[in-house]
Parts: C-alpha cells; sequence; structure tokens
C-alpha cells in the first residue's frame, strides 16, 4: 500500500485519536459491569439475599410464621435450652445433623444442629446461638413429626400445632452449597466494582490505562504518547481502517485494542491467515498481523485483508531494516535469542540495582 498523498487524507478527525479512541473504548466498557451491579442491587432487595450476608437477629417475640410472611430466609437466634430429640439426619450415609427442639413464643420450635454445634448429639445444650435458614415443612420434617408424635404418644395434628410449620436448619446455611453461592456472589460484585472503577479511571485519564503504560517499556509514555498524538494529527505516512504508521511509530487503534509501538523498537511482523468457514461451506480469509517488540511487547491484529497487511510489511520493514519479516524457523530462533539475551540484561540490572 503506498503512503498517502493530500487527496487521500483520511476523512476522519485525527486530532488526538489516540486519546479519543481509548475514552470510547474504556467507556463502552462500562455498561456490562452497571447492568451487573444494578441487577445485583435488584435481587438484593426483592429476593433475601442480603439475609445470607446478613442474618437477621430475633428474639422470642417474634413467632417462625411472622418471619417468613417478611420474607426472611436466614435468621440468627439465641435459646435458652435446647433438648435433643433423639432423631438425626443423613447425607450419602453420613450423619450431617441433629434434631433439636425448644420453646419458642408460644409454641414448640425445631433446630436441626450441625454435628460441630451439639458435639455429636449432646442431650441438652444451654445458651445456644443458632444462625440458619428458616425453613417450611418438608418430607423430612413431616417424618420425625410422625416419629415425635408416635413417641410422644400424641397424633400427628396435635403434635404439628405445637411445633408449628416452620424449623430452623443450621446445616443448609453452613452448607458447601450455600458457602459457594456466597463467596462467588461477593466475588462477582466485588469483580464488577473493580472492574467498573478501572473502567472509569482509564476513560477520565487516558494516560493511565494499559495502553498507555505499555508505552512506558519504550520511553516515557506521556511524552511517547504527545509525540504519536502530534505525528497522527498531520497526515499519517500510511492507514487502514484501525492501523496507521507515522514518520515514528506503529498505532494500532481497533475497537477491542489500542496499541502504539515505536517502528524503531519493533523486531518482527509476519501475517497469518485464517479460513473462515460453516460446516462445509468456505466463506472468506482473514489475516492477522503479528507484531514482537522490544521489552517483551507482543501485538496481535486479526481480521485484515492481505493488501493491507503486505502494505504495512513493507512499509515497516522499509523504514526500519533491522525488522525481520515473514514466520520461519528461522526468524523465530533469532527474536527467540534476542529476547533471551534482554531478558539476561533485564535480570542483571534489577540484581544490580537492589545489590546498590
Amino acid at each position: 500500500m503506498p503512503p498517502l498523498t493530500n487527496d487521500e487524507q483520511p476523512t476522519i478527525q485525527l486530532d488526538h485519536l489516540i486519546t479519543k479512541k481509548i475514552r470510547t473504548m474504556y467507556f463502552k466498557r462500562l455498561s456490562p459491569p452497571i447492568i451487573f451491579i444494578i441487577v445485583v442491587v435488584l435481587l438484593w432487595y426483592l429476593i433475601p439475599i442480603h439475609g445470607l450476608f446478613f442474618p437477621q437477629t430475633v428474639d422470642t417475640k417474634t413467632s417462625l410464621k411472622t418471619l417468613s410472611e417478611q420474607g426472611e430466609s436466614s435468621i440468627k437466634m439465641t435459646f435458652p435450652t435446647l433438648y435433643f430429640t433423639g432423631y438425626t439426619s443423613t447425607v450419602a450415609g453420613q450423619t450431617s445433623g441433629y434434631y433439636y427442639y425448644s420453646l419458642w413464643h408460644d409454641q414448640f420450635v425445631v433446630v436441626q444442629l450441625t454435628p460441630k454445634t451439639c458435639e455429636q448429639g449432646l442431650p441438652s445444650i444451654q445458651g445456644c446461638e443458632v444462625t440458619g435458614y428458616l425453613q417450611k415443612e418438608n418430607d423430612s420434617y413431616q417424618q420425625l413429626i410422625t416419629n415425635l408424635s408416635a413417641d410422644l404418644k400424641w397424633t400427628d395434628e396435635g403434635m404439628k400445632a405445637k411445633f408449628g410449620q416452620y424449623y430452623i436448619s443450621e446445616p443448609s446455611y453452613v452448607s458447601w452449597p450455600a458457602i459457594t453461592f456466597r463467596i462467588f456472589f461477593l466475588a462477582s460484585l466485588i469483580f464488577s466494582s473493580i472492574y467498573l472503577l478501572l473502567n472509569l479511571l482509564y476513560g477520565c485519564f487516558p494516560i493511565f490505562s494499559p495502553s498507555c503504560r505499555k508505552l512506558g517499556r519504550f520511553g516515557k509514555a506521556n511524552e511517547l504518547l504527545a509525540q504519536a498524538e502530534e505525528e497522527l494529527s498531520t497526515l499519517p505516512q500510511l492507514a487502514t481502517e484501525d492501523m496507521f504508521i507515522t514518520e515514528t511509530f506503529f498505532i494500532v487503534l481497533a475497537p477491542n485494542g489500542i496499541a502504539v509501538i515505536p517502528i524503531k523498537d519493533i523486531l518482527w511482523v509476519y501475517k497469518y491467515s485464517t479460513l473462515h468457514n460453516f460446516l462445509w461451506f468456505h466463506f472468506e480469509i482473514s489475516y492477522t498481523l503479528h507484531i514482537t517488540a522490544t521489552n517483551h511487547f507482543y501485538i496481535q491484529c486479526p481480521k485484515n485483508i492481505k493488501s493491507d497487511i503486505d502494505g504495512i510489511m513493507d512499509y515497516l520493514t522499509e523504514a526500519n531494516h533491522e525488522i525481520l519479516a515473514g514466520f520461519n524457523e528461522e526468524n523465530r530462533k533469532k527474536i527467540q535469542e534476542i529476547q533471551n539475551r534482554s531478558l539476561l540484561f533485564q535480570r542483571l540490572i534489577e540484581f544490580l540495582k537492589r545489590r546498590i
């Protein structure tokens, strides 16, 4: 591809184009974390997820039915005395919970404790604080009530009237699925918040973005960025849809990544072709430009046409005769040798700095 003439000058505004592209790229990335955080906030209030992290502390003045009607799923209660029923629950052949009962409000309540809390089934426990899920009767609970009524020679209806429909399960609250969900939920929220803040920072202050920080490998990032902006604001030597070559820099302004590389620091360029097909239909071939620079800098510019890639490679190798062009084993070994020497030199400098 030949250099641009005045008649071929791009119609896009090139003043501060790099900074504008960085701002646009990171501001566009704000949408997913904002949407996720809004969904989390809605779930926090619409579904009692907050109870998973902050169980409500209740006293004997509040009935379990009232708590359930209020949408509370996780509660913390302190029982003066808990009595063992003699019944346990099992999961995969191992005891997962011990059923206790105590007087609460104006009736009895069943409390399922973990083996650790009740020390494998103590006959009674004084002043026991329990954090668990408030659950409505299920098959296991109904079977327990039936067994207790038979032991006490009561009717099932009379026993249900004394115990009610709700019970508290501590094992469910501390189970691996519950803990995993809380960790995943909290980690997702933290990650989204950090991702949101970083993209906001990079959008407002592009000099702190990874693209500009990587430019610091070749010198002072702010000075190199200013120089690249100045050269790009004038007529670039060569331009494609999202790649530009100025007198000093090779610049990529793709929607998913931005890079500025001094041409003098480029070591190796080559293209790689990809055949796009669906089932047995072949559609088109796209080309990816691979660039390796000093200080172990490496980028890919995918989905380009062959003429653009060839033009860029020709121009770069003409501007810097030290650049290796084309992918072959000889060039790969040369670059590997150069990078290994560079890495050893950097490690030596860091070691000497520490010694000094």
